[in-house]
């Protein structure tokens, strides 16, 4: 198996990006091709000893997509980008995956036009694991469409749930509708609709939920139009930096009670960090597309970047793409409308 890494993308690339790349071949044992600047790629080679022999292959690229680029401008002007090669190597058939940590809406668009979207599918959609207080739960879409119809959600539904069987091993995952109450009356037309035709999916609908309903865990895949969900993630991503900082200013208050209470409390803090932590998931993938395509956050570090590898082998050993194309096509004949 190989697996494409952009090794320019994100704000500490290509350093973290490599040190990644180098975690992952040592773990994983499967072939990464490195597309990006060759020099810059083996100087940082050079701070490591010992990788001549991992599975780590260089594929030079001569252009950046940079975060301030316009997503679908940069895919046009930047053909022999890192971004725009590395998905290539995919289309092609060259490799079976793809990461980046680089501008999500670029990789959108790249994926869009050269990998092409899996049969029926009418619109990919991003995906995200998001922590509760049960398990963590996927949440779809969050960015890749703003404006949807319920054709569309029914669909985020089904690679929602086909994503979270490939992650936790769980069939039938429980599937909940995002709206302003629970009762299936409430919502706007979207949802109303939305919720009459996964109701006769088949899929193990819970119903309507609400956004404080989320982080409770009451299921394991939330559904959404793009608009939505993005404005579900930058939020709880605010809300995490608000808690943080708040906890430091009460330190600086009275750092000698805090101090001994955060000693008492270590091993409680250790263990919600790492359920609430993105770093152990990588990346969110964009699900739709025929190829495995996954998007790192722009501040991912060498630990995100080697769990979105392993999300990359995962979800290709899990034969994914067939396996949304064959749940999609149990319910084509909702969408045909």
């Amino acid at each position: 198996m190989k697996i494409v890494v952009d090794a320019m993308g994100g704000d500490s690339a290509p350093a973290v990006v490599i040190e990644g790349v180098i975690d992952a071949a040592k773990e994983y044992g499967e072939e990464i091709l490195l597309v990006g600047d060759e020099r810059q790629i083996k100087e940082e080679l050079k701070k490591y000893k010992n990788v001549q022999n991992l599975p780590i292959k260089i594929i030079h690229s001569e252009e950046v997509i940079t975060m301030n680029d316009s997503p679908v401008d940069a895919v046009r002007l930047k053909p022999n980008s890192s971004i725009v090669k590395g998905i290539k190597l995919v289309a092609e058939g060259k490799a079976e995956g793809f990461f980046s940590a680089g501008n999500s809406g670029a990789i959108n668009a790249t994926a869009h036009m050269t990998l092409k979207r899996i049969e029926n599918v009418s619109r990919p959609a991003i995906a995200t694991v998001f922590p509760t207080l049960v398990d963590p739960c996927v949440l779809i879409d969050i960015g890749a469409n703003v404006d949807s119809k319920p054709k569309n959600l029914l669909q985020f539904a089904v690679m929602g749930s086909v994503y979270y069987k490939n992650l936790f091993k769980k069939d039938r995952p429980k599937i909940g509708l995002l709206s302003i109450g629970e009762e299936p009356s409430k919502g706007n037309e979207l949802t109303l609709a939305t919720y009459k035709l996964i109701s006769e999916s088949g899929l193990n609908f819970f119903g309507n939920i609400e956004g404080r309903d989320i982080p409770q865990g009451k299921v394991n895949v939330v559904v959404c139009d793009g608009f939505v969900g993005n404005v579900v993630i930058k939020l709880s991503e605010g809300i995490s930096g608000f808690l943080v900082q708040l906890i430091k200013n009460e330190m600086k208050k009275n750092p000698i009670r805090i101090m001994a209470a955060a000693f008492i409390l270590k091993s409680v803090f250790k263990h919600i960090k790492k359920k609430i932590d993105y770093d152990e998931y990588g990346g969110a993938p964009l699900l739709g597309v025929k190829g495995v395509c996954i998007i790192g956050h722009g501040s991912s570090n060498a630990k995100a970047i080697k769990n979105g590898i392993r999300v990359c082998i995962e979800s290709v050993k899990n034969n994914i793409i067939e396996n949304i194309k064959n749940e999609i096509a149990k319910i084509n004949h909702l969408t045909v409308l």
